[in-house]
């Protein structure tokens, strides 16, 4: 049988195909037929399966994981751009920065709100700053984009090394954009918020020149101890703006930056040496300065002048300042700052007021037998951190100027380091005898009276002073009483019970309503205890009430803010003086009248002892037991009011009386104001007067019955007091209990006139 083989295979001759038999087109990459251009998949397909299979197992997953890894570059790439296009490119320019306060002459009081900054244009930034910045923080600044990907490799791997992260590689823009925006809380961890900085760096970039980046960094870097930028470093650190820097100083600020509270030249000037002198080898490696600037820098002595202004500064006309910024701007303007504050403020008055508290008040702590702890005393007691209230005597001051009513100075204690409490703004204490005058006034207004007609300085009897006033009877302070006198003679010599039966002719209500009118109290008791001032105001409430004397009745709304200004100068807020009248001109005058003569004659004259000079009007005041010290008064330009006391009310001294305690440091503010500008001139004379004939004890129009009992005056009466009086109903047969029973007791009548009488006779006795 034959067997059943399989013949072997034959390969067809390339000829026979060409001879025109069949075969298979020939393949060429992947699906492609002959003469059909090559894809770039194919090239790279079929370079692969030209390679031996153990490179075709190694080349495979890699191309893999090449691509996911391309993609996933890609993807995190537009992740964060998208999260740094979120962040406003215009907030790179607003940073909080110092208000200036300045005072009305346009001196600089110091600065509050915002940030310890001053921006100011890199061109205000000396170049020896500038390099040595660049040297330390960014050599190649001007070459990248704001990343350098070399010192990012150079920082991964060293982090990899470290096992942490020890370097991060910022730049300058990367620094800026960290600094600008809260990435640190939006982002949490540390690769989120690198991420993050990079993308927002290269924005930054592409927004903003190389200069202008440089220049918003500048003014954001924190150089410690509070301060933030370099003009405001370089003005407290070594006391001149930051154009003026050299090398050597400029070298040392560019060396704290990466850690400024650690090498702050106020506390650690070794260590800020020695950062320094790393600077100054950097500058010399990059070539900005050669080794000989280095070594001279390196020998130049640096002078750390600690110059005021490290915070804003801290006295008691600033606590005001601030107070009434709390009132006026809103809290963005607050926080962002960079606001220019006009003030009524005047400098050197403030500091004559801050001077004369510390000065008398010393003389009274050095009186033999004072009782109370004195400042030195205090200081002496105090550990190296202890903090605890004064106990020694303290003063205030509040100075007003009367025709607009700003404040030109406001001294609120001794030491504003010690005790914050500002006692000229806030403290309410008892008013006493300063109060007199405005009790007169409403009694020349409103009740008739006027300061020659008499009024009675015995003791007050029971029932006397009316219905409703009890048995209030108040002693004089001297004890002693000396019958009838005229009217302003209760002011001038401060008597207890002539004021008290003055107020009682004014009436309770009206006395009490013009306290309210004036701005001195809205608590005052309706009760005849007001006539002697036994109601709480503050130092600047009675300043300001007084300041009416000389301008006329009218009283200026006290204010301290004049105009606040934004950098570029838009106002934000003015104000100005605000006028209104609180009582009429004729009544102000005639208590400037005794007022004046109280500096003359009366309680204030020990301030011609002291050294005053000018016209002036002002009252003393002192509270019973010797509490309260007061003194007020004013100028043509200026109404000051001084307070001396404790704190917790007592005893200061015997006879602590005001013109002893509070009248000296009136008559040096005064002097300081004399001194500076607001010299003392001729005090206004009110309104024209006119004469008119009166009865000298009720102060009505004196009718014959007045002249039968020899009671008739003629008396210059202001012009809107005048013609509108009434008739006297002492003499005219109506019951003087008006007045209370007693009042007139010791008015001798005349004896009635005889029968047949001459009409010569007459006539003089009319003008008798």
């Amino acid at each position: 049988m034959p067997s059943r083989t399989r013949p072997p295979l034959r390969r067809r001759s390339t000829q026979a195909g060409r001879e025109g038999g069949r075969r298979r087109p020939k393949r060429r990459g992947i699906g492609r037929v002959s003469g059909q251009p090559r894809s770039p998949l194919e090239h790279s397909y079929g370079w692969y399966r030209r390679k031996p299979w153990h490179w075709r197992l190694i080349l495979g997953p890699g191309a893999l994981v090449s691509g996911l890894a391309g993609v996933g570059l890609a993807g995190v790439l537009l992740y964060y751009g998208y999260q740094a296009r979120g962040y406003d490119l215009g907030d790179l320019g607003r940073m909080p920065e110092r208000s200036i306060v300045y005072d009305a002459k346009g001196r600089e009081l110091g600065s509050v709100h915002g940030a310890n900054r001053i921006v100011v244009p890199l061109g205000e930034v000396s170049d020896h700053f500038v390099q040595a910045l660049l040297a330390r923080e960014d050599k190649s600044f001007y070459r990248h984009h704001g990343v350098d990907f070399y010192g990012l490799a150079r920082a991964a791997v060293r982090n990899l090394r470290d096992g942490r992260f020890t370097q991060g590689a910022s730049t300058i823009t990367m620094q800026l954009a960290r600094n600008s925006y809260p990435l640190h809380d939006k982002t949490g961890k540390s690769i989120d918020r690198k991420l993050t900085e990079i993308m927002l760096a290269r924005r930054i970039e592409d927004h903003c020149t190389k200069d202008r980046i440089l220049e918003l960094y500048v003014n954001r870097i924190f150089f410690g101890s509070g301060l933030y930028g370099i003009e405001r470093a370089s003005q407290v650190y070594f006391g001149k703006p930051a154009r003026e820097l050299d090398l050597s100083e400029s070298a040392l600020l560019a060396g704290i930056i990466r850690s400024p509270n650690r090498f702050s030249p106020l506390w650690n000037l070794p260590g800020a040496l020695s950062e320094r002198d790393t600077v100054l080898q950097r500058m010399v490696l990059m070539g900005n300065i050669n080794e000989v600037a280095a070594e001279e820098a390196r020998r130049d002595p640096i002078e750390i002048v600690r110059a005021d202004g490290s915070w804003s500064q801290e006295n008691y006309a600033m606590d005001a300042v601030r107070r009434d910024l709390d009132l006026v701007l809103e809290e963005h303007d607050i926080d962002d700052g960079g606001l220019r504050i006009f003030t009524t403020l005047d400098a050197e008055i403030q500091k004559g007021a801050e001077a004369a508290v510390e000065r008398r008040i010393l003389e009274v702590e050095r009186t033999r037998g004072y009782a109370h702890q004195t400042r030195a005393q205090y200081e002496a007691s105090l550990g190296p951190e202890e903090e605890k209230a004064p106990a020694y005597l303290q003063g205030a001051v509040v100075a007003i100027d009367n025709h607009t009513g700003g404040l030109l100075a406001i001294v609120g204690g001794r030491d504003y380091a010690q005790s914050k409490y500002n006692r000229a703004l806030h403290s309410r204490r008892q008013l006493g005898s300063v109060f007199k005058p405005f009790v007169y006034a409403a009694a020349y207004e409103s009740a008739q009276l006027l300061p020659q007609v008499l009024v009675n300085d015995d003791r007050i009897a029971s029932g006397e002073l009316g219905e409703g006033h009890g048995n209030w009877s108040p002693d004089n302070a001297d004890s002693s009483y000396g019958g009838y006198q005229p009217a302003s003679s209760g002011l001038i010599r401060s008597r207890n019970t002539m004021s008290a039966r003055v107020g009682a002719r004014a009436g309770v209500e009206t006395v009490v309503e013009q306290a309210r009118v004036l701005g001195l109290s809205e608590t005052a008791p309706l009760s005849q205890v007001s006539f002697l001032g036994t109601f709480e105001t503050t130092v600047k409430g009675v300043t300001s009430a007084y300041s009416t004397f000389p301008s006329g009745g009218i009283r200026n709304r006290p204010f301290l803010i004049r105009r606040i200004e934004t950098r570029s100068g838009e106002a934000v807020y003015e104000s100005g003086p605000l006028g209104y009248r609180v009582m009429a001109a004729g009544a102000a005058a005639l208590t400037d009248d005794s007022l004046r003569e109280v500096m003359k004659s009366g309680t204030g004259a020990g301030a011609r002892r002291l050294g005053w000079t000018g016209d002036c009007g002002g009252k003393t005041g002192t509270t019973n037991d010797f509490r309260d010290a007061w003194f007020v008064g004013y100028t043509d330009h200026v109404t000051c009011g001084v307070w001396v006391g404790l704190d917790q009310p007592d005893r200061i001294i015997e006879s602590g009386y005001g013109s002893r305690l509070a009248l000296p440091i009136w008559v040096d503010v005064l002097q300081a104001a004399a001194g500076h500008g607001y010299e003392a001139g001729p005090l206004p004379t009110g309104p024209p007067r006119r004469f008119e004939r009166v009865c000298r004890l009720s102060g009505g129009f004196a009718t014959r019955a007045c002249e039968d009992h020899d009671s008739g005056m003629d008396v210059a009466i202001p012009e809107d007091l005048a013609g509108a009086r009434s008739p006297c109903i002492v003499h005219s047969g109506a019951p003087p209990g008006w007045l209370g029973p007693g009042s007139f007791s010791t008015a001798r009548p005349r004896e009635a006139p005889e029968p047949g009488r001459s009409l010569l006779s007459r006539l003089r006795g009319l003008f008798r």
